[in-house]
Formats: C-alpha cells, sequence, structure tokens
C-alpha cells in the first residue's frame, strides 16, 4: 500500500464556520482511495478557529508568538479531533500530536495536528513524510496555484506550475510567525528541500485534481521538488 501525506488546511475544515459539506465529501473521496490500496496521514491545520482566538486573544492584551502559537496549536488539534471521529474505526485511535514518536497501527488513516509553538502543521506533516519514509506530500489549501508575487496585490503575478525548492523558498518569507499566510511555510520548506521530499500545492475544494496528481495524471495546482 502507498502511504500519502495530506496536509490539510485549516480553511478546509473551517474556512469561516465547520464545513462539514466539505468533510463528508473528503471522507467519501479518501474511503474511494484506501479501497484503490492507498493509506493516508492527514495533518489538520486550525483555520478559522485558530486566527479567531488569536484575533481575541489579541484585543483584550499584548501577547508574545510562543502564546499565540499555543493558541494555533490547539486548534489544530481540536480540527484533528474532529476528522479523526469522522473516520470511526478506519482511523488510527489517536491524533498524532508528536511526529517523532512511535505509531504503531495497522489503521489505514493517522491524523496529526500541530507539535509545539515555532513549527507549523506543514512541518507536522513533512517530518511525519521523513519518519515515514514517503517520497510526497499533498498540500490542500484555499489557493489553485503558487504565484510568483501575490496575486492580490500584483495583477502581474504569474502561476507557477512547477518550481524547485531553492526558487519557491526565494518567494516567500524565511521566517515563521503564528499568522504567517504562504502557500508552504518556510520551516517546512527547508525540511522539505533536505530530504527532497515532493509537495503538491492544491486547492482542496477540488479533489479530483489530488485523485488526478496521485495517479500520475495532470492537475491543476504546483509541484514543488
Amino acid at each position: 500500500m502507498k502511504t500519502v501525506i495530506l496536509s490539510l488546511g485549516g480553511s478546509m475544515i473551517v474556512p469561516k464556520d465547520v464545513d462539514y459539506y466539505y468533510l463528508r465529501e473528503f471522507k467519501n473521496f479518501i474511503i474511494r482511495l484506501l479501497d484503490e490500496g492507498y493509506k493516508f496521514v492527514i495533518v489538520c491545520g486550525g483555520g478559522k478557529t485558530s486566527s479567531n482566538y488569536m484575533y481575541a486573544a489579541n484585543r483584550v492584551s499584548e501577547n508574545n508568538n510562543e502564546d499565540l502559537d499555543w493558541i494555533g496549536v490547539q486548534s489544530s488539534r481540536l480540527n484533528a479531533e474532529l476528522v479523526r471521529v469522522i473516520f470511526g474505526p478506519l482511523a488510527y485511535e489517536k491524533v498524532v500530536i508528536d511526529p517523532t514518536q512511535k505509531i504503531t497501527t495497522k489503521k489505514p488513516i493517522i491524523v496529526g495536528a500541530g507539535w509545539k509553538p515555532g513549527w507549523s502543521t506543514d512541518y507536522v506533516a513533512v517530518k511525519l513524510a521523513e519518519k515515514l519514509k514517503a517520497d510526497e506530500l499533498v498540500n490542500l489549501t484555499n489557493i489553485d496555484y503558487v504565484y510568483t508575487k501575490d496575486p492580490n496585490k500584483f495583477p502581474d503575478a504569474k502561476k507557477v506550475y512547477e518550481t524547485t525548492w531553492a526558487k519557491y523558498r526565494k518567494m516567500i518569507s524565511s521566517k515563521w510567525s503564528p499568522r504567517l499566510s504562504t502557500p508552504f511555510d518556510p520551516i517546512a520548506s527547508e525540511l522539505a528541500q533536505k530530504i527532497k521530499l515532493k509537495v503538491a500545492i492544491i486547492n482542496g475544494k477540488y479533489l479530483t485534481h489530488v485523485s488526478s496528481y496521485l495517479k500520475g495524471e495532470t492537475f491543476d495546482g504546483t509541484l514543488i521538488k
């Protein structure tokens, strides 16, 4: 069986409120691929839950990045518990919060979440890929492609269909912060480059593109390797 690492962006789980319509579609999609011989490690982000709680904290008091990061970590763990529960007996009974721990299970689905301050869920996903010797990871996010610049600010921004880690890392910030918005974060990117991991950035709304990518077919998204 082929193990696929999915970094499921929190924006897919909680774009505003919990999107149970999407979660139902996502569940059915994963189950179909299980029948085709895949296994999955799904690492969940914090989404709007995280940003709402960080916003509330900052409205009340001044906070350091570590404290805000803990809000993000715990938000991702809540989302991960939701995803674990919807898969029922197909999923490993515990959410993995430490990607260095030993995982012993025959379940076809493992769900992971935030680890500790300073490390995003993208980083956790890359660490699990390294641990499980997976050679590719799919990042399910709310954008269609990586762009050369922020397309919301620069009308001349161009889609990037395929690139290297060296080139991608020059496009983004080199530092991580709890509120950083980037297709794949800098710390995770550094490790992915080191272990020669392929990462596909795909809009999670279009799960057929994920299936196409896994089968080696043409897909809409960006491949970084």
